[in-house]
């Protein structure tokens, strides 16, 4: 089964987000809503779509995932990147957190 997640750009610090279950937007991919087919995408992208209206993110969509063992990790190394922080010092950014 294929597993998604909607990334987007919150707009007052540009920061990459994920679409939660509640509905509201987290800076880590472990508190995404994951999505299985193509129906529940497409509900998850018309709430994502009412955040764009009241200017909260722009640009969001859908991403693959794999999941195994609870974790979830972006298949395409563009999202990786997004999802953890720069890769040229693990010091600072979201990596410096794991």
């Amino acid at each position: 089964m294929n597993h998604q997640v909607i990334s987007a750009n919150r707009l007052h610090d540009g920061l990459v987000v994920y679409l939660t279950d509640g509905g509201n937007w987290s800076e880590h991919i472990t508190a995404a809503l994951v999505v299985a087919g193509e129906e529940e995408g497409e509900t998850a992208l018309k709430l994502a779509a009412a955040a764009v209206e009241a200017r909260i993110v722009v640009d969001p969509y859908l991403i693959d995932i794999d999941v195994s063992d609870g974790k979830r990790q972006p298949t395409r190394f563009r999202e990786l990147i997004r999802a953890e922080g720069p890769t040229v010092r693990p010091d600072i950014g979201k990596q410096a957190e794991l």
